[in-house]
Parts: structure tokens; C-alpha cells; sequence
């Protein structure tokens, strides 16, 4: 189960049908939705102010969600991707977004609906960003806004509901066969035996 812990009488809020990865961490006043997902070794931390994240999102690997003292939230909407590695510092994001790899958003910018942040950008303090595709430091427009733009977030974010769906049914411990060489392959067979980490509100 995923480190979930109450901070100064704020607990977080957990939707339904979500998959919680055993080493994410999610501290205090931070409020997640429905059919997400938070992956392994992601750190939501709603220490000082609030994060609140929409439906349909997924935290990937090592992404850090935190915030400045009273001065700033995290606000995400739906059908969004933050991937591996990614930082939200107190930044705002619209729905169908995706923030690429190891991507940075820094305090109170905010990110238009159908918004791509390319891997690697920086997103200044202060930024209002349309839509569209930004890359680099500091990260610039690219690519005006579309439709295309929008599905293609749109597509990667349906893309982990698919994979959080294996999570929840599909996932299972390893026993080690210290008689043969490998392990048993992971198949949805021995449903006694699966980890599930659905949390609801």
C-alpha cells in the first residue's frame, strides 16, 4: 500500500478506482479523483498547501507535487499525464495536458486545456501559457494549439488507464523457486494472491 499520511489535521482524499503504487507518497491536503493512478516512488506532498488533481490523471515514476507556503497550489484537471520524473511546483494545469519527462512547472504558472509540455521544458513562475506545445529553457511555443494537440495528451492519458486497469486485476507478488531458475510469470490466475490498491473517498 502506498505511504499515506495525515498532516496537521489535513488527510488526504483518495477517489475511486484508483491505483496507489506501494512507494508513492501522499502527505496531507491532497485531494486525488477518480480512476487515477500514482506510480512508483511519485511524491504528492500537501504540506503547506493544497494539491488537488482531477479525474483520469496519472503521476508517473519520480514525479514530485509540492507547493510554497501560502503562496501557491496545485491544481490539475482531467484526462492528464505528468510524466517520469516530472516536477509541479505550484502550478496549474488544464485538462487533457501532458507534462513530458522530467519537465518542470514552477509556482503559479498555469497551463491552458490541450497543452503539451515537451520532456525536459521549464515552465517559469508567472507564465500563462495557451494552448499548444512548448519545449526548452525557458520553455517556448512550438506548436500553436489543435485539436490534434489535445487528443494526442488526450490518447497518452488513456493510455495509463489501460495500464492501471493490469494494477488493479492483474497484479500479483512473485513467489522465487529457489529449485528452478526465474520466477512465475505474472498472469491474472490466482486472484487470492493480487494486490489491489483501490482506496475510496
Amino acid at each position: 500500500m502506498a505511504i499515506i499520511r495525515k498532516l496537521n489535521g489535513m488527510e488526504p482524499k483518495i477517489g475511486k478506482n484508483c491505483f496507489l503504487a506501494e512507494n508513492a507518497v501522499i502527505v496531507g491536503d491532497v485531494t486525488i479523483g477518480d480512476d487515477c493512478s500514482i506510480w512508483y516512488g511519485a511524491v504528492l506532498r500537501g504540506d503547506v498547501n493544497p494539491i488537488v488533481i482531477g479525474n483520469r490523471v496519472n503521476i508517473q515514476d519520480g514525479a514530485v507535487l509540492h507547493t510554497l507556503h501560502k503562496r501557491s497550489v496545485v491544481e490539475i484537471g482531467d484526462d492528464v499525464s505528468v510524466g517520469h520524473n516530472a516536477i509541479i511546483h505550484g502550478a496549474k494545469v488544464g485538462s487533457r495536458v501532458l507534462v513530458g519527462m522530467g519537465a518542470i512547472l514552477m509556482d503559479n504558472a498555469e497551463i491552458a486545456d490541450n497543452t503539451i509540455i515537451a520532456a525536459g521544458a521549464v515552465v517559469l513562475s508567472n507564465n500563462n501559457l495557451d494552448s499548444g506545445v512548448y519545449a526548452g529553457i525557458p520553455a517556448k511555443k512550438v506548436k500553436e494549439g489543435s485539436e490534434e494537440v489535445g487528443d494526442s495528451a488526450l490518447k497518452n492519458a488513456r493510455g495509463y488507464m489501460m495500464y492501471k486497469e493490469w494494477y488493479l486485476n492483474c497484479y500479483e507478488e512473485v513467489d522465487l523457486d529457489t529449485k528452478r531458475d526465474g520466477a512465475e510469470k505474472l498472469t491474472a490466475g490466482h486472484k487470492d494472491r493480487m494486490f489491489k490498491n483501490v482506496h475510496t473517498k
